[in-house]
């Protein structure tokens, strides 16, 4: 097995003389399935089981992570000794009331931010997922699937094209072939493609048809809604077999961002320039002098439609700060508390 086909390069080679790994050998996570993780290495596929962390909290690997590998002859499974530092992250928040980062996708390269054309077609949820993939470091690229089902193609693709500044937007049919050989130059040996996206927007579809044969279980579009039906149940890498590595992932019903500076940037770049021209520092945007925001809006130089996203995103991005900042105290109350009782101890030697 040639691991450079699953995405090796002098980048990990590199972090990977770094640990000085000795009687180890690498591996990257290609399937996730809870407890249970299928790697590829040198010698082909085997499965290991996820470790654990001291607090008993499963370790946070994701599907496209380097690792460290190690076999005991005490041990079933080859054991888990790092991970490699990641090129490119993509995470969203976890939902729950809790703070947490889920990593949707690591060390990818590009990731296909997957709509259909049909019902699937929202600006919205399509700005949550450009920022997200600029803060990840890998190249997004928007494509729209089902053009067969689509009467306004160009009119939807001028939408998206407005929508994603300065990123490639592609309108394709896995059924009549249409677009596919305009996304096949991103599918080059040992890159990886994510393909992220709602469910039901052609994800296993897409992969089936690039991979020339049916990997991954698909269902037909349902007649009453148009949709498709979810049928990925968990992350995985695939192999193509004319080079490049796609991964699939389950729909995601919502992505809230985790944190952002480089994708709101690029995204609302212009909102935030106007929000820094108001007269004062603390402006609410709402009836002061000299308020930049609202002369835009009054202007027409900026749509309110754009303004009341960016707000939305704020308003999000300071609530989940809150909740981490709430999960820090409750962490250093928790060590203050062991180190008294520490130092107690201590005293009574």
């Amino acid at each position: 097995m040639n691991i450079n086909e699953y995405g090796w390069d002098e980048y990990f080679e590199s972090e990977w003389n770094k640990m000085q790994a000795q009687n180890m050998y690498p591996a990257r996570i290609i399937a996730d399935y809870g407890q249970m993780l299928r790697v590829v290495t040198h010698k082909g596929e085997v499965f290991v089981n996820r470790p654990l962390h001291k607090d008993n909290n499963y370790l946070h690997l994701a599907v496209g992570d380097w690792i460290g590998l190690e076999e005991t002859e005490t041990a079933e499974f080859p054991l888990v000794r790092f991970v490699l530092s990641r090129k490119t992250k993509f995470s969203r928040a976890a939902a729950g009331i809790e703070a947490k980062e889920q990593i949707v996708a690591a060390n990818v390269d590009t990731v296909f931010l997957i709509q259909s054309l049909n019902r699937d077609f929202n600006m919205k949820r399509l700005e949550r997922y450009l920022i997200a993939a600029w803060d990840s470091g890998a190249l997004p690229v928007v494509v729209l699937t089902k053009a067969d089902c689509c009467d306004d193609i160009p009119q939807k693709l001028a939408v998206a094209t407005a929508s994603a500044p300065g990123v490639e937007v592609i309108s394709i049919s896995s059924k009549t072939g249409e677009g596919l050989e305009e996304i096949k130059k991103f599918l080059l040996p040992g890159k990886t493609i994510a393909l992220l996206g709602s469910s039901g927007v052609g994800k296993s579809t897409l992969l089936n048809t690039l991979a020339d044969k049916e990997l991954l279980k698909t269902h037909e579009i349902r007649e009453d809604d148009s949709r498709g039906r979810h049928t990925t149940t968990h992350r995985e890498l695939v192999l193509l077999p004319g080079g490049g590595i796609l991964m699939d992932t389950p729909g995601m019903r919502a992505l809230s961002i985790w944190e952002s500076d480089t994708g709101m940037e690029i995204m609302f770049g212009d909102v935030e320039k106007l929000t820094g021209q108001c007269r004062f520092y603390d402006c609410k945007h709402q009836n002061e002098p000299g308020c930049a925001v609202r002369f835009a809006l009054n202007s027409g130089e900026l749509d309110i439609a754009r303004w009341e996203s960016w707000l939305k995103l704020q308003k999000e991005m300071a609530h989940l700060e809150a909740k981490k900042e709430g999960k820090l105290r409750l962490q250093e109350k928790q060590w203050g508390r062991q180190i008294s009782k520490l130092q107690k101890e201590l005293r009574k030697k």
